[in-house]
């Protein structure tokens, strides 16, 4: 991202800034979730400070909702707080490989994979990629199995007419810098469920009850807690992971240029797909209903010097880029328990992304010679 902080999000904040007296989590926060509830197209958002915290969140309720289930199925081609969230909620993570074609979980693995024991299943959306079909979804809910959302990079991407994020009982978002918009820091977590935005909006603000919005859930609970103070009722365990008013002015105002940006942003993908040699690069994407975040290079087959030469042409022209793409989490150090020969071997694709791939940042400010340039320098290769 070169600059996804534009001259009106400041002058809006500083307008704001003077005008107020109240920074922390208040009205602001209230008017950006229920606009990007009606932007999704779902009920109830929660604006925590990170995607994360929103991962956190969401893996933590449905510890709360569970029915004594162990086993949480997610890709290993993912990101940490996905993967720490399920672990740190005393879940058993259940990892699966994923398609070249979208980047994310292959479904024929995950139906192999359920038994007694699934609670849920984490899907990401990686890299603007819709990550999801209509018979899944359709499998899941009659599995009766939760189903979790990670769109935190893919912002807008479709499955016919909706966006992911509306699919499962949890979504879950990231409005890092660098995304398709941003908050500087900050998270979004969304469902149609009034149960789970009650314990969402609890959980952000240290499990008080006076923090569900729910007037009716807080006087019948009240009414119960006779021996308490109204204002302090823990009534879910939580923790501390508010946003601000200061990011949510930037937020409501980075949202209604978040559609012109995916164009964009598509546009660009687009045109680096054509320019790329589909002889030594894979090119094969599902295009229909993404909303591209990065521009990938992944080499149709395995070649180490190939790939250093590749990289060589990136250091050359100063591009920055991340090896791996989001990598196979299971070769980092806090998953060494799961780094076994025969559960990497069931990891094909994911093992392929890992050591043969690299992605380039793709935005809305990205010129479309230097894009074009940069596949004539890979082209010679």
């Amino acid at each position: 991202m070169s600059n996804n902080i534009l001259l009106k999000d400041k002058n809006n904040l500083i307008q704001f800034i003077k005008k107020t007296n109240k920074f922390t989590n208040g009205p602001k926060v209230i008017e950006f979730e229920k606009k990007w509830s009606k932007w999704l197209g779902v009920k109830y958002s929660t604006f925590v400070n990170s995607g994360a915290s929103a991962n956190l969140i969401s893996i933590n309720i449905l510890k709360e909702l569970n029915n004594n289930k162990k086993e949480i199925i997610l890709p290993a081609f993912t990101w940490s707080s996905d993967v720490v969230a399920v672990i740190n909620a005393g879940f058993k993570p259940i990892f699966v490989d994923i398609n070249f074609e979208n980047l994310a979980l292959n479904e024929n693995l995950v139906r192999k994979k359920i038994n007694k024991n699934t609670l849920a299943i984490f899907i990401t959306h990686a890299m603007g990629f819709n990550g999801l079909t209509k018979k899944f979804v359709e499998f899941v809910k009659k599995k009766k199995i939760y189903l979790i959302e990670d769109v935190c990079e893919s912002h807008g991407a479709k499955l016919g007419k909706k966006k992911a994020g509306t699919f499962g009982e949890i979504s879950n978002f990231s409005f890092y810098y660098g995304h398709h918009m941003t908050t500087v820091e900050g998270g979004m977590i969304s469902t149609n469920s009034k149960k789970i935005d009650r314990l969402a909006k609890m959980k952000r603000g240290h499990g008080l009850l006076r923090d569900s919005q729910d007037n009716n859930f807080i006087k019948e609970n009240i009414k119960k807690r006779k021996d308490l103070n109204n204002d302090f009722i823990f009534y879910t365990e939580g923790f501390n992971l508010r946003s601000t008013e200061l990011s949510a002015v930037i937020g409501i105002n980075q949202l209604k240029r978040l559609n012109r940006n995916i164009k964009i942003r598509n546009q660009n993908h687009k045109i680096f797909l054509n320019h790329l040699r589909g002889d030594i690069f894979f090119k094969d994407f599902k295009l229909k209903g993404a909303s591209n975040y990065g521009l990938h290079l992944i080499l149709r087959k395995k070649n180490s010097n190939l790939f250093k030469r590749i990289l060589g042409i990136l250091d050359r022209n100063l591009i920055e880029y991340r090896l791996g793409s989001l990598g196979n989490q299971i070769r980092q150090p806090y998953l060494r328990k799961f780094k076994k020969k025969s559960y990497l071997k069931l990891l094909k694709n994911t093992e392929h992304m890992h050591f043969y791939s690299v992605y380039i940042g793709n935005h809305q400010a990205l010129d479309k010679n230097r894009i074009i340039k940069l596949c004539n320098n890979l082209d010679k290769i």
